[in-house]
């Protein structure tokens, strides 16, 4: 079913709805949540809580992109649960993994004023990635937004480990030197 007439479903109050959501863009979803966490059971929980989201935010905003918007729901779903597994000490799965790779260029969340930061450091990363090559954008956002292991990124690349995570690291390091240069390091 096209997403036009998903999210019309959405607003007319339809049920399946949710049913179409799971049904074209559950596997997906699942396996974000489960690069993110590392855990069936959790990621389960994380897409269902997406779905609601969707259920209970769509009637509202009628998402121009409805993949893209279910793709955000379910990671700020799956981040939630990973904090309060992180608060029990559990394990973090691979996005924390990938997080600690990117804790030196990219400062956290706190106060306004970090959360302001933090925001002109996500429009000048969006910049930053404007300007790479295709592959290298990919490589990117497949291993610090859908939190992919390397070892995937590399097997449907078809390249070893090592040529994803060399090409990772000076991805890093260009754009540290770019968020330097644009002070926001």
């Amino acid at each position: 079913m096209p997403d036009e007439e998903i999210v019309a479903l959405f607003l007319a109050g339809d049920e399946s709805a949710l049913r179409e959501c799971r049904e074209k863009y559950g596997g997906y979803l699942s396996k974000i949540a489960y690069n993110i966490l590392g855990d069936i059971s959790d990621s389960e929980e994380a897409v269902a809580d997406a779905l609601l989201g969707a259920w209970r935010s769509i009637p509202g905003i009628s998402p121009d992109d409805l993949r893209a918007y279910l793709i955000k729901l379910v990671r700020c779903s799956a981040i939630d649960i990973l904090r309060t597994k992180n608060r029990e000490k559990r394990r973090a799965g691979e996005y924390s993994v990938s997080l600690d790779e990117l804790s030196e260029v990219i400062p956290g969340e706190g106060s306004p004023a970090e959360q302001a930061e933090l925001k002109a450091v996500a429009g000048a990363i969006n910049a930053w990635l404007r300007e790479l090559s295709d592959d290298k954008r990919r490589i990117f956002i497949r291993r610090y937004f859908y939190a992919e292991p390397i070892k995937d990124i590399a097997g449907d690349l078809g390249v070893r480990e090592t040529k994803i995570k060399s090409i990772l690291f000076r991805l890093r390091k260009s754009l540290h030197t770019y968020l330097e240069k644009e002070e926001l390091l």
